[in-house]
């Protein structure tokens, strides 16, 4: 008998449906000035938010075509940054996202574009794409003439990616400020006596040390509170703050802020805890005969031992 041929078995293909999501989805970069000597040529921090394939970020020199200033034209959401200074090219360096990731290239530069000290491409040639990473350093150029002025300064970055979660409430700010709450102390207390050593015994607080002395942090202390909410004393922290006016970059976590950002801000009020007026079988009997009982206060509430004073 002849053995009928059976057709090959087809593989079955099912149609598969992935998100894409991450197209869609921000990602936030921040440039700031990297404070790391008085010669450091000051700009304001830069924000953007890319989503992959988005147009680079073209870093140029500064030319005042447009009338609005060099603040204004990197506070406008643009893909344009700009930096006043000589050393840096007309067409200097890119910075785009892919996949999550921000990368940079030098655009043919003739100072050079620096990832953390190292030089990415010969002058006049295009670099290879480098990653940058939170805490990066990138160098515009190189100082002209000693860089005693602001237009021969090279441009030192530091970058800042990941954290958007520090300019929100977060458990570390606001377990910082409860903290700083309960180091209010009576004015009218006298201060504690100095023990045979001739120090201070202060009471021990759960606020962190101060990481430049390595000694408490407590009541009756000058203090400088970093928007970070990193905590330092002030006779430590001064020397720093001097050396770059209202430019700040903290000591612990690096970063950056402007002292002289504005202030002003609107606190939502806590709401007030309704507190149910218990009233004693006396003053019941008195307001059933009629007595005066709602013009009385009601006793204070017990709970748990704690005493609570209620009109």
């Amino acid at each position: 008998p002849t053995q009928s041929t059976m057709p090959a078995a087809q593989p079955l293909l099912r149609a598969t449906t992935f998100s894409n999501n991450n197209n869609n989805q921000t990602h936030r970069i921040r440039l700031v000035p990297h404070l790391d000597s008085r010669r450091t040529l000051r700009f304001e921090p830069i924000t953007r938010d890319l989503k992959d394939n988005d147009t680079p970020l073209r870093i140029g020199r500064f030319t005042d075509r447009s009338g609005i200033g060099l603040a204004a034209v990197n506070a406008l959401n643009t893909n344009k940054l700009a930096f006043k200074s000589k050393v840096v090219s007309r067409a200097h360096a890119e910075i785009w996202a892919d996949n999550g990731k921000f990368f940079i290239k030098d655009t043919k530069s003739s100072s050079g574009t620096f990832l953390n000290h190292l030089r990415l491409s010969p002058a006049g040639s295009e670099s290879k794409p480098h990653q940058l990473k939170d805490g990066d350093i990138i160098q515009l150029g190189v100082d002209y003439q000693g860089g005693t002025e602001d237009i021969y300064k090279s441009v030192k970055i530091r970058i800042e990616v990941g954290r958007e979660w520090q300019a929100a409430p977060n458990a570390f700010n606001t377990n910082a400020l409860s903290q700083l709450r309960s180091l209010s102390a009576d004015p009218h207390i006298q201060p504690p006596s100095a023990n045979a050593h001739g120090k201070k015994r202060m009471p021990k607080t759960n606020i962190p040390d101060c990481c430049i002395c390595l000694f408490a942090v407590t009541i009756r202390q000058a203090l400088f509170i970093a928007p970070c909410s990193h905590a330092f004393h002030y006779k430590c922290i001064r020397p720093l703050l001097e050396a770059h006016t209202s430019a700040f970059s903290c000591p612990l976590c690096r970063t950056f802020a402007d002292l002289d950002e504005d202030v002003e801000v609107e606190i939502e009020p806590e709401p007030e805890a309704e507190i149910e007026v218990i009233s004693s079988p006396e003053e019941d009997d008195e307001e059933e005969e009629g007595g005066g009982g709602k013009d009385k206060l009601a006793p204070p509430m017990v709970r748990d031992g704690a005493e609570t004073e209620v009109e």
